[in-house]
């Protein structure tokens, strides 16, 4: 790779930060090249629960992120339907509970058509989001009343692929600034129950896809 200029995908490992994927990633660049600083990013956080692409920028591609950031994503997991979590994840723990058994499999594809299109999206307050110059979760996890506006976002595609209640998996594309997370919030609430985002992919950002990412040991393995 180009140290003056280059961009990695790498597959997030599941409870990794993406500030941790940097950091590392960063130590391993270094000590190969045997350099003491190095400008590197990321285009786009994936929560720690997490999985998936993610493109690290380094040297003159830093610039590039914004660019990175803006293109269309794609993401694969499953939703658990009949409770809630303050997070809308497995992060914090179940807070309450909801029938799901009078829903059916019509309500569900119905539904997850009905959520595509263009549409405005409250995210999450345990979010990175700031407001008056502080992250959202930190406010959250403080015990403050957070309070975010909603962002316009479009959900090209929805596909349900799997169904074993209270187990629901999907396939969403979507534009920028989309929260899955408050995707499955949504969806809770429409079908009369609740839901959280048990597991969560990242699969494509714009033209770049999952299969042709690295682990961050195949990474260090293939500069040894």
């Amino acid at each position: 790779m180009n140290i003056d200029g280059d961009f990695i995908l790498i597959d997030k490992p599941y409870t990794w930060t993406s500030f941790q994927v940097i950091g590392k990633i960063k130590h391993i660049l270094c000590n190969h090249y045997h350099i003491k600083k190095l400008k590197i990013g990321h285009a786009g956080t994936l929560d720690p629960l997490a999985t998936g692409l993610l493109i690290v920028c380094v040297g003159k591609f830093t610039k590039q992120i914004e660019q990175f950031q803006a293109e269309e994503k794609e993401y694969t997991g499953t939703f658990t339907l009949g409770a809630t979590t303050p997070s809308y994840d497995r992060e914090k723990p179940i807070d309450k509970t909801f029938p799901f058994e009078h829903i059916t499999e019509k309500h569900i594809y119905t539904l997850a058509q009905q959520m595509t299109g263009e549409q405005e999206q409250i995210p999450p307050v345990f979010s990175a989001i700031k407001i008056n110059g502080k992250r959202a979760y930190a406010l959250a996890r403080a015990k403050n009343n957070v309070e975010l506006k909603a962002k316009r976002i479009t959900i090209a595609e929805f596909n349900i692929t799997k169904i074993n209640l209270p187990l629901v998996d999907f396939r969403i594309v979507c534009s920028k600034g989309t929260y899955i997370r408050s995707i499955a919030r949504d969806f809770g609430k429409r079908l009369d129950s609740g839901a959280y985002l048990s597991s969560l992919c990242r699969t494509r950002i714009g033209k770049f896809k999952i299969e042709n990412a690295l682990t961050i040991e195949q990474l260090e393995k293939s500069l040894s």
